[in-house]
């Protein structure tokens, strides 16, 4: 049987009108306002579970993805933007940190929008057009986007953020000058800053500007993220003498794109024996889990220590839905919420336990797979791989009130200078649509 690369659907289309990856890909989001999703998971290549190297991984896992005829395309270009490594280290026996914090901008962004940027090239160069990418940050998705994107011929970035809500290093990343980037603050929480972009994105009056996401609502950002899981897992199951099938997988998760991206590689063939959807005070989804809400009915933000992670309403939860309808994952999903006092006790305890230092998010996801560790009712023993979101330096006044004796530093962070956002707006649909006039 010949194979074909696979299609995409929107969410919220009854008729289930496939498009091609790429167009998915420029799109962003569909035009009724729905996220794409796959008309089909495929398994992975022939002999992914024998792959030595992230590179033969990377091949393995988004080769089934594409036409044959172009798939060697596709594929080089995530291989070439992926030269950093992912390494797995070891915390004890039972428990180790998988760290995507090695990238440009030190956060597991990287992996996603390199690999995108490189993709979004390809299609415009392709298709002889131009793009805006409008692209809203909780914090390390905006300074990531900025560096995989800058200085692409016909690409334009604009990068949302909420005013106050970032940390200064964040701040300072996302707010460099770049060729191509702009940076907008927006008086509000990050759900106001996807719902605008989301708006933006769909608004008639800007339909000439070409926009496009590069936030986890596009599929182009899902995609590379399923390398790492399929990798990760697959080292600390050698590490520890066990099949793949016997890892815990434990994802510190807010809008849920990183979870997505860990059940289609769940889905694809590499299963885990579970995966941990690890919230901060912002617990929606696992409370949909235990069956306390429902899925539409999300709170607003709350504001926490592990900020990247302040997402009230994920939007990739319509995605889940849809996907998995009535909760039927590829393999077990545990959720647990986990709060700034429990935060900063894990970053103590890693510390003083392991002398390993970890960012806040990294901190929840450890808390809460100890936390199911110790509820028999969840049923998680063995090993298990915590996904370790971003570099501790990136927020030295968190790691500060967990440790104040321990200074953490990086090279690429001690010499950002001081930079201010492009503009600041209102959470309000009007006052993006005038500032994307008058700037773009």
């Amino acid at each position: 049987m010949t194979r074909s690369a696979v299609t995409f659907v929107s969410t919220r289309d009854p008729g289930r009108r496939p498009v091609t990856f790429e167009d998915a890909l420029r799109r962003g989001l569909a035009p009724d306002g729905g996220l794409y999703v796959p008309t089909r998971v495929p398994s992975l290549a022939p002999g992914w579970a024998e792959a030595e190297r992230w590179g033969d991984v990377i091949d393995a896992v988004l080769r089934p993805w594409f036409d044959p005829h172009d798939a060697d395309e596709w594929v080089a270009d995530a291989r070439s933007a992926l030269d950093f490594e992912v390494p797995v280290r070891p915390l004890g026996t039972e428990t180790a940190l998988l760290e995507l914090h090695h990238g440009p901008t030190l956060a597991f962004k990287d992996v996603a929008a390199r690999t995108m940027g490189r993709w979004l090239a390809r299609s415009l160069r392709r298709r002889g057009e131009t793009a805006t990418v409008l692209v809203a940050t909780s914090g390390d998705t905006g300074g990531a986007v900025a560096d995989g994107f800058a200085g692409i011929d016909g690409l334009r970035v604009v990068v949302l953020y909420p005013e106050g809500r970032v940390s200064p290093v964040q701040e300072r990343q996302l707010t460099q000058p770049r060729e191509g980037v702009m940076a907008v603050a927006v008086r509000g929480d990050f759900d106001a800053c996807q719902r605008l972009a989301k708006q933006a994105l769909v608004d008639p009056a800007l339909a000439d500007l070409d926009l496009t996401s590069a936030n986890s609502i596009n599929v182009g950002r899902l995609l590379p993220q399923t390398t790492y899981h399929v990798w990760g897992v697959l080292q600390w199951a050698r590490a520890c003498g066990v099949a793949a099938s016997d890892v815990w997988s434990v994802v510190p998760s807010g809008n849920l794109g990183n979870l997505a991206a860990a059940l289609l590689a769940a889905a694809m063939g590499a299963a885990p024996r579970g995966l941990v959807a690890a919230h901060n005070a912002n617990d929606h989804f696992p409370r949909v889990l235990r069956g306390e809400a429902a899925a539409g009915d999300a709170p607003a933000t709350v504001a926490t220590l592990s900020n990247a992670m302040d997402v009230g309403a994920p939007s990739n939860l319509e995605r889940l839905v849809t996907l998995f309808a009535g909760g039927a994952y590829p393999v077990p999903v545990h959720g647990a919420g986990v709060d700034d006092e429990a935060t900063l006790e894990a970053i103590r305890r890693c510390w003083f336990d392991h002398g390993v230092i970890v960012c806040p998010h990294t901190a929840v996801g450890l808390e809460a797979l100890a936390r199911l560790r110790r509820r028999s009712t969840a049923a998680i023993a063995g090993p298990a791989l915590v996904v370790a979101t971003a570099h501790p330096a990136k927020f030295p006044e968190v790691v500060a009130r967990a440790l104040p004796d321990v200074s953490v530093t990086h090279p690429a962070l001690e010499s950002l200078p001081s930079a201010r956002p492009d503009g600041t707006i209102a959470a309000e649909a009007d006052a993006l649509r005038d500032w994307l006039r008058h700037a773009l």
